[in-house]
């Protein structure tokens, strides 16, 4: 079992940057890929980035490639998702999570959710 917990979250200009953190605690943290989807209101979860178990595979949300960086230390069981050259439109409720599953990007995938943090995005 993992348990997760967002930060970083906030009020940012469009064009300004942010870095989520997600904090993990529970046994063998390393055996798990983890991932970040995010929520806006009225809206699907949406698949935004994801990091195999050994860090070397990353995946990431077309609407967020060139922008957006996952990376994981397993020595601070801590994964990070850096946001550059934010857009109004990333503006949703982050979520990290964790998986068992080979497969990265589709939510059903994943078996622990955090609670989420807020990011908002100004024009």
């Amino acid at each position: 079992q993992v348990q997760l917990v967002e930060s970083g979250g906030g009020l940012v200009q469009a064009g300004g940057s942010l870095r989520l953190s997600c904090a993990a605690s529970g046994r063998t943290f390393s055996n798990y890929g983890m991932g970040w989807f995010r929520q806006a209101p009225g809206k699907d979860r949406e698949f935004v980035a994801a990091i195999s178990w050994s860090g070397v595979s990353t995946y990431y949300a077309d609407s967020v490639k060139g922008r957006f960086t996952i990376s994981r230390d397993d020595a601070k069981n801590t994964v990070y998702l850096q946001m550059n050259n934010l857009k109004p439109e990333d503006t949703a409720v982050y979520y990290c999570a964790a998986r068992r599953s080979r497969i990265a990007t589709t939510k059903s995938t994943y078996d622990y959710w955090g609670q989420g943090t807020q990011v908002t995005v100004s024009s």
